[in-house]
């Protein structure tokens, strides 16, 4: 289990973007069903609201982040997404 997907064994998908992206907003919106099939903790963080972040993400956003790890940006790519997921399962510890 890497740090950012916790103690408690979930994994963490994030959305790196900006309040008033237009790209962001469908990547989340894109996201909420992924993230409820997988019983995944969808994050949005404003990269404006962190000098680290928007440095290195800027022209980039929106980016998606699974438990810290880059998938894509722009737009969502799902196939690439769910092959991630399906590829690294968390076990819940049942």
């Amino acid at each position: 289990m890497t740090e950012a997907s916790g103690a408690r064994g979930r994994r963490r998908i994030q959305v790196l973007g900006r309040q008033w992206c237009h790209l962001c907003h469908d990547m989340e919106v894109a996201l909420r069903p992924i993230a409820a099939e997988f019983g995944l903790d969808l994050e949005t963080v404003d990269v404006d609201m962190d000098p680290e972040l928007e440095a290195r993400w800027d022209e980039w956003v929106p980016v998606l982040l699974v438990d810290g790890e880059y998938v894509c940006h722009y737009h969502l790519d799902e196939i690439r997404l769910r092959a991630l997921l399906i590829s690294f399962p968390v076990h819940s510890g049942r």
